[in-house]
């Protein structure tokens, strides 16, 4: 079977025979396993299931080729130090065959992706997420990398902006600029940078089947920076009743709320206008994401307490 429509315009072309090429390159003692592929799940990695109890990560774009050294370092450091299981890698290799970039083979995780505006069990899951947020807050910091959306929120004005007019046919663009202009103007944040995931999305959350956070995956974006960052999955994953609760347990104050508030509006944004004909998923995500926070701020209650 050959990969799934291309995202990006220098995305690297792997289907599964290219996968048992590698594997057999470089870990004969895997080449006899079958290989499945995932699918769009990845934006930046292509994820391919290597018999029962294994998955390969294989870039698909040069942004993404650094992601893969980053995680075998410090996946084996965070993991013990975090509440629910993630994707520890097990080997890395080097350039093999027709794939020009390093990759690696995890441990597979049983679960599956909470599915946006159905959470099954949204108060125990605003826990769990609480749980590892706060988790990820308290790691030392020494030494980590800076997460891949560590800037201030002004940096990304500009490309927002870009993005409001864009898609200005399939949104209420005077009510998107009046929410980031909201978090522009919220202090920032006034402490040392923490260990992030920094992409706490749908896709890279795994719960179990009775609801509850069982893994968190693809920590490509991870590093240090802003907590408001990690505060996207409010929106992201949760529905509205369940985030006063959510907030309430990360102890975000105000500035921390508005410019989580701005993260998820202008990650979802750039998500909607360059993945807009090549990811429906992705895009279906983006569009509620936007509807959420656009409904939050103009409900005096969401204002309020949420």
């Amino acid at each position: 079977m050959a990969s799934s429509h291309a995202m990006h315009p220098d995305e690297l072309p792997v289907d599964e025979a290219l996968v048992r090429r590698m594997v057999a390159a470089r870990f004969p003692h895997w080449a006899g396993l079958p290989v499945e592929s995932m699918g769009a799940v990845g934006t930046s990695n292509a994820m391919y299931r290597l018999g029962p109890d294994l998955v390969v990560r294989i870039p698909r774009i040069p942004g993404a080729v650094e992601d893969i050294a980053k995680e075998c370092v410090w996946l084996r450091r965070l993991a013990p130090q975090l509440p629910v299981a993630v994707p520890v890698p097990l080997a890395q290799a080097g350039p093999v065959d027709d794939c020009p970039w390093p990759w690696s083979v995890l441990r597979w995780l049983d679960g599956a992706n909470p599915v946006t505006g159905r959470v099954a069990e949204p108060a125990l899951l605003a826990t769990d997420l609480a749980d590892f947020v706060t988790a990820m807050r308290r790691i030392d910091p020494a030494g980590g990398p800076a997460a891949y959306r560590s800037e201030p929120l002004s940096e990304r004005d500009g490309a927002v902006r870009t993005a409001i007019a864009a898609l200005a046919d399939v949104i209420d663009a005077g009510a998107a600029a009046a929410v980031w202009e909201e978090a522009l103007r919220a202090p920032g944040y006034p402490g040392p940078p923490v260990w992030i995931h920094a992409d706490l999305q749908p896709g890279n959350l795994l719960v179990d089947d009775r609801g509850r956070l069982s893994a968190v995956i693809d920590f490509g974006c991870a590093g240090l920076g802003d907590p408001a960052v990690d505060l996207i999955t409010a929106w992201y994953v949760l529905p509205a009743p369940v985030r006063a609760a959510f907030r309430a347990a990360v102890a975000a104050d105000d500035a921390a709320w508005a410019r989580g508030r701005g993260w998820a509006l202008s990650v979802a944004l750039l998500e909607l206008a360059y993945y807009r004909e090549s990811n429906p998923r992705m895009t279906g995500i983006a569009r509620y994401v936007i509807r959420e926070l656009l409904a939050d701020q103009a409900s005096p209650a969401g204002s309020r307490h949420s």
